[in-house]
């Protein structure tokens, strides 16, 4: 059975870094997967992306040799089960808050006896180039747990959450984490107080042996916060990337092209 790469990265101390599938499209999964990242989240909570297209592209991007991974729409059993079952290596799961969440979210990942994932499905094997026993006497082994702190309350939380056995790696979000952070007054959380928060978060994986991650606006940030000890990066989105290159090349154009074509929107 393939083994997950992401996984054995981060258990080595060593970061992997990938992206965000948003689009929906088979098609730009299947560049993306070849772009060198070590892994690929299909974004089934914020985007248009539906079950089926997913499970293609989950196809798409293992095919390629690359980790497909999945963000399910909340913490649910079901949504977990079925992204699993339909050919992701891993999933990250949104806006855990306590300890009792993260370890719904666990069990929901593992065959008993460590969790309650039902049995079937019969894309699952195939992305690990296994049969389906093979898969399932190894899916707990080689499935990438990833779950999201991205609010105050997995901040302060922090030491019972991580500490939840079967956890990979911690995922923040930062917008969210700031938005959690606002004054009642909507006022935004300091620079202070958001370093305070991104730095017990990293001090807390690191206590409990878990790989700290974070979304990051470009390789820059990400170079930056891999030197500082966090793992599991994100680099923005494909759909961003796309929107980057285009504006890069707009740019470069005649200011009166630009003003034409802006009028055209």
């Amino acid at each position: 059975m393939r083994r997950n790469a992401v996984k054995q990265l981060l258990k080595a101390g060593q970061p992997a870094v990938g992206t965000w599938l948003s689009l929906g499209s088979i098609t730009a999964a299947r560049f993306m997967a070849r772009a060198g990242f070590n892994w690929l989240t299909v974004d089934i909570e914020h985007s248009l992306v539906g079950w089926e297209t997913a499970a293609h592209i989950f196809g798409t991007v293992a095919d390629a040799g690359c980790t497909a991974l999945a963000r399910v729409p909340g913490n649910r059993h079901d949504h977990i089960k079925r992204v699993l079952d339909n050919g992701a290596m891993g999933v990250v799961v949104p806006m855990v808050n306590s300890r009792q969440e993260a370890e719904d979210a666990v069990a929901a990942m593992l065959y008993p006896p460590f969790g309650n994932r039902s049995v079937g499905g019969s894309v699952h094997a195939l992305n690990f180039g296994a049969t389906a026993n093979e898969y399932y006497e190894h899916a707990n082994e080689e499935l990438l747990v990833v779950l999201q702190c991205e609010h105050i309350k997995s901040v302060e939380n922090a030491d019972a959450i991580f500490s939840v056995p079967g956890i990979d790696a911690i995922f923040v979000g930062p917008n969210d984490l700031a938005a959690s952070m606002r004054s009642k007054d909507n006022k935004p959380p300091s620079a202070k107080a958001t370093r305070e928060a991104m730095d017990h978060i990293l001090a807390t994986c690191k206590k409990y042996g878990v790989a700290p991650g974070l979304h990051t606006g470009g390789a820059d940030e990400a170079n930056a916060r891999i030197e500082e000890g966090w793992q599991f990066i994100a680099i923005t989105s494909e759909l961003k990337m796309m929107l980057n290159g285009a504006a890069a090349e707009v740019q470069k154009l005649p200011t009166a092209t630009k003003k034409v074509e802006m009028a055209k929107y």
